[in-house]
C-alpha cells in the first residue's frame, strides 16, 4: 500500500510577460496595491525585477560566512594543535608558525563554506518551500511569469491590472 502525498495548489492569477519592463511595471503596481507574496519566474536573473520585488537579502550568505570562519579556525587550530602535540624542531624555527598552515586553513575555509551553503539552501528550501504554485515551462525559455496569490474576490481586479500592464497571457489557478 502506497500513500501519495498531494500538495495543496495555491489559488491565484498567473500572468506571462514577454518584456521585462511590462513585468516590472506589473510587479510595482501589485506591490502598491498590497500584494507581497508574489512569485516571479524568469529564465535569467534580472536586476530590474529584483529591484521591483524589493525582497530582503537571503540568509544563506550568513550560513556561508559562519561555515567559512569555522573552517578557517578549524584549519589553524587543528594544525597548530598537531604541531604542539608532536613537536618537530627544524632549523631553530618555532614549533607552531602560522605561514605553513595557511594553505590548510584556506582549503578548510572553502570546504566548510561550500558545504554550509549547500546545507543552508537545502534547509531553507524545505522550510520555505513553495509547493503547489502554478508554473509554465515557457518561463524557463523566453517569458517572465508572475504568480499572484489571490482569493476569489481579488481575481478580477488583479487580472485587469496584469492585462493593463502588458501581460500576454493571464489565467486563473484554482486551489
Amino acid at each position: 500500500m502506497t500513500f501519495v502525498k498531494r500538495s495543496r495548489r495555491a489559488s491565484g492569477v498567473l500572468a506571462s510577460f514577454i518584456h521585462v519592463d511590462a513585468a516590472t511595471d506589473a510587479i510595482r503596481a501589485l506591490r502598491a496595491r498590497g500584494h507581497r507574496n508574489l512569485v516571479v519566474y524568469s529564465a535569467a536573473p534580472n536586476h530590474e525585477i529584483e529591484e521591483a520585488l524589493d525582497q530582503s537579502v537571503s540568509p544563506v550568505r550568513l550560513f556561508t560566512l559562519l561555515g567559512g570562519l569555522t573552517g578557517c579556525a578549524a584549519g589553524f587550530g587543528m594544525t597548530i594543535w598537531m604541531s604542539l602535540d608532536w613537536p618537530l624542531l627544524v632549523g631553530g624555527k618555532t614549533i607552531a608558525s602560522i605561514p605553513p598552515y595557511v594553505v590548510i586553513a584556506f582549503e578548510l575555509t572553502i570546504l566548510l563554506g561550500a558545504l554550509s551553503t549547500v546545507a543552508a539552501v537545502a534547509l531553507l528550501s524545505v522550510l520555505t518551500g513553495r509547493r503547489g504554485i502554478a508554473y509554465d515551462p515557457s518561463y524557463s525559455d523566453d517569458r517572465i511569469g508572475v504568480f499572484v496569490p489571490a482569493g476569489s474576490d481579488q481575481l478580477k481586479p488583479v487580472e485587469q491590472l496584469l492585462r493593463s500592464a502588458g501581460a500576454v497571457e493571464v489565467r486563473h489557478e484554482a486551489a
